[in-house]
């Protein structure tokens, strides 16, 4: 970007008169960045080089904008109807801490909590819930392939240090959750909602354990299917394209990773159960998902979520994790909020999408892309405002006292040393 072309003009930034309580110092501090207009000319705001630039019709569109709802604007972004280059993640956070009307915004955030899209989430059928894993999770192997790590892990990373790479960090997130789970070999693993196969053949391969996984999407069920046949991994996976309380059998230790998102929280009671009954006493489980702290509620951002990207969605507080999974009679033995490390790995999908936007857009439609763009960018920044937060959490089911690890040195043993004990 050139800021010395003939056009630009340096006007005075955008600062918010009411910022949110959610905003840190950092996030209120004017950055740069920069507007084209339609008629070719081009403003700047701030100082130093811009961060991002937005590209609109004129300068009363502009200001409209960024005035506008999160919903109403998240409709115009996906319609193609302005654009965001450069660092998306941050212009997400230029326009959080932006005033705008109380009125339009309680109106979008009440039909996020009482509208059609709600009660659908409240009274939800399994037939409905397939439908609704299939629409995000089935658009395109390829397209996925373009922002996701080879394995096609769609969910948080691990990150040893902000300079890792998102491989790297995702194959480290694998680990860690079989170490948590103290995976044996020999054992009976199953891996709840398992994508597109990743942890379950990680386990199998490192871990020792015969897996078993189940998802509702064709595509992953697909994906998942070739992966263990090219891994030869046929005596050792399973993959079951089935609804999670369907399944049978009694399994050592469980994992559900990124999937609890979508049960809703009116069927976690339900979603714990089934996990109890799937689980041998003296068993563990790990739930690795999204939650949301106590203070935040839904909004017009929750809206277009609902709408656009996770029908049937619906974010839990931690403290109904812990609630409802003792009372499904669990013991919870750890958690650990994983939030900085989901914000890193949606911001590696952002730059992913943006560096593949012309694969993806063979792919997919361009309002699918933007859609996507948009949702991992706003999610980025939402980790990173400490909106949302990630969670494991380790359940122990009682029966077995032998079984239950006494402290934490476990976890963090060395790779090498667990696989030293595979038989």
């Amino acid at each position: 970007m050139n800021l010395h072309e003939p056009g630009w003009s340096r006007r005075s930034t955008f600062v918010p008169s009411h910022p949110t309580a959610e905003s840190s110092t950092e996030q209120q501090r004017p950055v740069p960045y920069a507007v084209e207009y339609a008629n070719g000319e081009f403003d700047l705001y701030g100082n130093g080089e811009p961060l991002f630039k937005i590209v609109t019709g004129t300068r009363s569109e502009f200001e409209r904008l960024v005035r506008q709802d999160a919903y109403s604007l998240a409709m115009r972004f996906m319609r193609g109807e302005f654009s965001v280059e450069g660092d998306l993640v941050a212009a997400v956070h230029f326009y959080n801490v932006q005033p705008r009307s109380r009125m339009q915004g309680s109106f979008f955030a009440a039909l996020a909590k009482y509208g059609i899209s709600r009660v659908e989430s409240w009274f939800q059928t399994r037939g409905r819930a397939a439908q609704n894993i299939r629409f995000h999770y089935d658009q395109s192997n390829d397209f996925f392939a373009q922002f996701l790590d080879p394995r096609m892990v769609y969910s948080c990373a691990y990150f040893e240090n902000v300079e890792q790479s998102l491989e790297e960090a995702q194959l480290r997130k694998l680990r860690h959750i079989c170490r948590k789970l103290d995976l044996q070999p020999g054992e009976m693993f199953l891996d709840v909602g398992c994508g597109w196969g990743g942890l379950i053949t990680h386990a199998a391969e490192e871990f020792g354990v015969f897996s078993t996984g189940c998802t509702l999407s064709v595509e992953q069920f697909n994906f998942a299917s070739q992966q263990v046949a090219e891994r030869s991994l046929g005596g050792r996976v399973a993959v079951e394209l089935s609804d999670y309380q369907d399944m049978a059998g009694t399994y050592d230790k469980i994992a559900s990773v990124g999937m609890f998102e979508h049960v809703g929280r009116r069927r976690l009671e339900t979603y714990f159960a089934t996990l109890a009954r799937l689980l041998r006493p003296g068993g563990l489980v790990l739930n690795h998902g999204i939650t949301r702290p106590q203070r935040i509620h839904d909004g017009p951002e929750t809206l277009f979520v609902r709408r656009k990207v996770f029908p049937g969605g619906e974010l839990a507080h931690l403290c109904d994790v812990v609630r409802l999974a003792e009372r499904a009679g669990f013991e919870v033995l750890d958690i650990e909020n994983l939030r900085p490390h989901y914000a890193l790995t949606c911001r590696a999908w952002v730059r992913a999408l943006q560096d593949n936007a012309a694969r993806c857009l063979h792919q997919v439609e361009p309002s699918v892309y933007r859609t996507w763009l948009l949702a991992l960018a706003a999610s980025a920044a939402a980790f990173e405002e400490g909106r949302l937060n990630l969670d494991q959490v380790l359940l122990y089911k009682p029966g077995d006292n032998a079984l239950r690890p006494f402290t934490r040195e476990y976890m963090y043993r060395r790779v090498e040393e667990m696989q030293g004990r595979r038989s």
